[in-house]
């Protein structure tokens, strides 16, 4: 099931990014795993202007996304998903929502990004229908970000 988030939500999102990130990844600069693990006051600020959607199985929150709108399109951010959930449709389900989200909001695109070390996140915005909108080289944390749109 997928919701929109409230601020009950925030202890939860917090944890399942905490979990998601914990697990260890060489070479990831401390930098991007302090950003991608916030603390409840942290993801509070960042919800100011962004539409979260968590996925749940039962009580059980599986992932997140958020949605970020800037001059007429959609930023997919924040996508996480619980580490025992991955492969079984939980990403896809909340991009499809999330796209749909921007598409009744009336949004001319939207786009997300990806770390070129996180494959699968490339490959899922590909089997998606995304398309590759290019690589910025060594952008962020000294790593290329690739970028994917798509139009709704």
């Amino acid at each position: 099931m997928i919701d929109r988030v409230s601020h009950e939500d925030i202890p939860e999102i917090c944890a399942l990014y905490k979990r998601v990130w914990e697990v260890p990844h060489p070479g990831i600069p401390a930098e991007f795993l302090k950003a991608a693990a916030p603390t409840p006051l942290e993801f509070t600020s960042r919800m100011e202007g962004v539409t979260y959607f968590v996925a749940r199985d039962g009580k059980r929150l599986l992932g997140v996304i958020g949605c970020s709108f800037s001059e007429g399109n959609c930023h997919l951010v924040d996508l996480a998903v619980d580490v025992e959930a991955r492969r079984k449709g939980v990403a896809t389900s909340l991009v499809l929502t999330a796209v749909d989200w921007a598409r009744k909001s009336h949004a001319n695109a939207v786009w997300a990004d990806a770390l070129g070390r996180f494959p699968e996140a490339r490959a899922l915005f590909h089997h998606l229908g995304f398309a590759s909108a290019g690589v910025l080289h060594r952008h962020r944390w000294n790593e290329d970000v690739h970028f994917y749109e798509t139009f709704p």
